[in-house]
């Protein structure tokens, strides 16, 4: 059997992802081989991403490599990818999702027990490194006095920041810390109720070409079923709101008993307003819980907020 050509981005934790893919492939008697490739989020590492187009800038280039043929596979954080794929292409496999929530960063020495405890070290008034107006709409809640500043650049040039004492605090999904092998760096895991993390968070996305048959076969076995009815729940939820990055927008599809439980809010940028609606269904029916999920949101306002936000007009 050929190789399959996987491609990543160039980060630790792009690789780390890769690595895991071409492991898993080989398990089962399919050999892949590793291209890097740089997209345009890692080139530009001085603005925020608000201001470049969002987080579709780590999957661009990677998706025209798949596109052109130049690649079989490519592999990405599934929050990363844009709710409307380009045609031809689709998602292939998920592999098992690693923690999906947010964490709280505090200085490296600082000993906290739970999230409640690192609120009350950082203080009313903490200066809070994070670009995501998700995270930074949802936190306002809690942290009404805090300052939020954007921050880029890879895990490790992150935390020597803080731990410099820029800032008082490091919001980071904790699924990257622990594949890291981080999971000592994070002080707490911000619960669900305070922040509903981003859409396909801690889930690992396989992207193929439609048409490409062959490498759909191979990718398929890895595929993990609880993590791929999540990813298809969350993001049902985007794409019936219109998709777009950058947006105030979070949703989180657990199992339980009955099939899935989905919850997803929609907040101002500001924090003043969160909708919050949440919905069980069936694993087979996960894409449609969203759907109908995301009609529950705009007829309780939320279509007002995110027209708002995308127009660049919030009051």
């Amino acid at each position: 059997m050929r190789p399959r050509k996987i491609g990543t981005r160039g980060s630790a934790l792009a690789l780390w992802q890769a690595r895991t893919v071409a492991a898993r492939l080989h398990e089962r008697g399919t050999p892949a081989e590793i291209v890097v490739i740089r997209t345009g989020g890692d080139r530009l590492q001085d603005a925020p991403l608000s201001e470049l187009g969002g987080k579709g800038l780590f999957v661009k280039e990677l998706e025209d490599a798949l596109l052109a043929g130049d690649i079989d596979l490519a592999v990405h954080s599934a929050k990363d990818m844009s709710a409307m794929l380009p045609d031809g292409l689709t998602i292939g496999a998920a592999l098992p999702r690693e923690d999906p929530r947010d964490a709280l960063v505090l200085a490296r020495g600082t000993t906290v027990v739970d999230f409640e405890a690192a609120l009350a070290h950082i203080g009313e008034m903490p200066v809070i490194a994070t670009g995501s107006i998700r995270r930074i709409a949802q936190l306002t809640a809690v942290l009404p006095h805090a300052r939020f500043t954007p921050i880029r650049g890879n895990v490790d040039t992150r935390l020597r920041k803080l731990d410099a004492g820029e800032y008082e605090a490091l919001i980071l999904a904790a699924a990257g810390l622990r594949r890291l092998g981080l999971e000592t760096r994070i002080s707490a895991a911000i619960p669900l109720d305070v922040c509903i993390p981003s859409p396909g968070q801690g889930i690992v996305a396989v992207e193929i070409r439609d048409d490409d048959r062959g490498t759909r076969d191979v990718v398929v076995p890895i595929t993990n079923p609880e993590a791929a009815a999540s990813l298809a729940a969350e993001r049902a939820v985007v794409t019936a709101l219109g998709g777009g990055c950058q947006l105030p927008l979070g949703a989180i599809a657990l199992h339980v008993p009955q099939g899935l439980s989905l919850q997803a809010v929609v907040v101002w940028p500001d924090g003043r307003q969160a909708i919050r609606r949440s919905a069980v269904g069936s694993i087979e029916n996960a894409a449609a819980l969203g759907t109908g999920l995301a009609d529950e949101l705009v007829a309780g306002g939320a279509g007002e907020i995110l027209a708002a936000v995308r127009s660049g007009v919030t009051p």
